[in-house]
């Protein structure tokens, strides 16, 4: 059953691939946003925002990564509303496949797409002036916590995905956590932020993360803040995922 679950996965996740590789207008445009906001930030408001980084875009660029799968996901919930529409799931019960390996391809598809756009953005920001001492194991561990997060998130999209009444609803969902960043440390630190704003700052799973990337990227101590973003990372993405799947079984009942 094991090895049919990953066969059957790795037969869909080549349709996806394909579908993607027809209209790379999608990762091209879900990388457009978070540079030109990369871009905006640095060139137009850096020069007015207080951090402890000597360059804005070393400080800003882990809110700009975590902005690009946000941005990105949003993409995975379009597919699987136009494959429900489609009617491809009833032909997928048809057939002698394993059920959930239709939502682990969308799912991988989505983790491709997303590694692909990040890298993008790292590179656009290396020509803005981007600079990291961070060693191989830096490098890595940003790794895993960004595809840690990049799955929680996917996750959380096949919900909207496999309920959405329309196109937009689909989609909609992102728009908060594209916004999340801006209520983080992503951009300025927490510290200037007033009361309630900055305790609400300091206790959202994006500042943890970013935090911990930024320590990493600069070779400073994670100390106990790695832990506490991958808390988050992992909760989200088990949450996100025993629903999603009880909203799919739901669905194909």
């Amino acid at each position: 059953m094991r090895g049919h679950f990953f066969g059957d996965t790795g037969l869909l996740l080549g349709r996806s691939l394909r579908h993607i590789s027809r209209s790379a207008d999608t990762i091209i445009t879900t990388t457009i946003m978070p540079v030109a906001m990369m871009l905006l930030f640095v060139y137009v408001f850096g020069g007015a925002i207080r951090t402890n980084s000597d360059s804005y875009v070393n400080y800003m660029l882990p809110g700009i990564l975590l902005i690009t799968v946000g941005s990105g996901i949003a993409y995975t919930a379009f597919r699987l509303f136009m494959d429900m529409q489609s009617g491809i799931f009833e032909r997928f019960q048809s057939m002698p496949i394993s059920r959930s390996s239709v939502l682990w391809a969308h799912v991988l598809t989505s983790l491709v797409a997303n590694l692909i756009s990040l890298v993008v953005v790292v590179l656009v920001a290396l020509l803005m002036g981007f600079r990291s001492s961070a060693g191989m194991a830096a490098w890595l561990a940003v790794a895993g916590i960004l595809i840690l997060f990049t799955l929680a998130l996917t996750w959380i999209a096949v919900i909207p995905g496999l309920t959405a009444k329309s196109v937009d609803g689909a989609s909609a969902f992102s728009y908060p956590l594209i916004f999340l960043p801006f209520l983080s440390s992503a951009f300025v630190p927490t510290g200037t932020m007033p009361g309630p704003v900055r305790a609400f700052a300091e206790n959202q799973p994006v500042t943890s993360i970013v935090n911990t990337i930024r320590a990493l990227f600069t070779e400073q101590p994670v100390g106990t803040g790695i832990w506490t973003a991958l808390a988050w990372c992992v909760g989200i993405l088990v949450v996100a995922y025993f629903f999603a799947m009880n909203t799919y079984r739901r669905k194909i009942s």
